[in-house]
């Protein structure tokens, strides 16, 4: 049910397109290309299955591990009253 000049269907539109905009973004974020045979974060060595499982790969676990528990913000607001871009 949707309410005042919003068509039916407006919520749920806005779901599908938060979560395919985030889909999108982690697509983006996957490596690709030549990896690296040492973390170029800490200097440690990448084994040799990482680098052939995930091309590209430049972290070694523990550090992508660290890069990943990090929180990440949205990046679009889709909701539309005020209190939502007070955050």
């Amino acid at each position: 049910m949707a309410s005042g000049w919003a068509p039916d269907g407006a919520v749920q539109d806005q779901i599908d397109d938060t979560v395919s905009d985030a889909v999108q973004r982690a697509r983006a974020n996957l490596p690709s290309g030549e990896s690296e045979s040492v973390c170029v974060e800490c200097g440690d060595d990448i084994p040799e299955a990482r680098r052939r499982a995930l091309p590209g790969v430049k972290f070694c676990i523990d550090c992508q591990s660290a890069r990943d528990s990090r929180p990440s913000p949205s990046l679009i607001n889709r909701r539309g009253n005020k209190d939502s871009q007070l955050r």
